[in-house]
């Protein structure tokens, strides 16, 4: 069988994607690394907005990132909001509780050894079924969704 040139740059085109898509995904890590040290401030916006679209290569490096000790997020003040609006909770919905229960929650929050996964999990459009696999105060919010409704 001839091959032609068109053959021939589908097959070059097709290698130097591969090579660009392998280059860009283990850039990551350094990439990563950079932003969070040469750009703090970018780093935080960046990991506390749940918005925002990136490439998955990104997220999945901020994420194995934010597992790590001395992360900037806060998970309490940018995860555990989106989390309980999931089990279809207002923010406000412990504070007829007391301080001491919305403190704990808070506190449960702060120490989860999932903060990447939950962070990655709050971006998407993942269930609330497969968030209590995972957060620790998933029993909290589905006992006060159970009595809000």
């Amino acid at each position: 069988m001839t091959r032609t040139t068109s053959d021939h740059a589908a097959e070059s085109t097709s290698w130097m994607a591969r090579f660009a898509d392998y280059m860009f995904e283990a850039s990551m890590p350094r990439v990563v690394r950079e932003v969070r040290t040469e750009a703090s401030s970018t780093f935080r916006e960046v990991i506390t907005d749940l918005e925002s679209p990136m490439p998955a290569a990104f997220e999945r490096e901020i994420a194995r990132t934010l597992n790590g000790v001395g992360s900037e997020l806060i998970p309490a003040e940018t995860l555990m909001p989106a989390m309980m609006k999931r089990f279809g909770l207002a923010e406000e919905a412990f504070v007829d509780d007391g301080d001491k229960a919305v403190r704990q929650l808070q506190a449960t929050c702060n120490h989860c050894p999932e903060v990447g996964r939950c962070w990655r999990a709050m971006r998407s459009d993942t269930s609330r079924e497969s968030c209590r696999a995972f957060c620790p105060n998933a029993d909290a919010f589905e006992e006060k969704a159970g009595t809000a409704a």
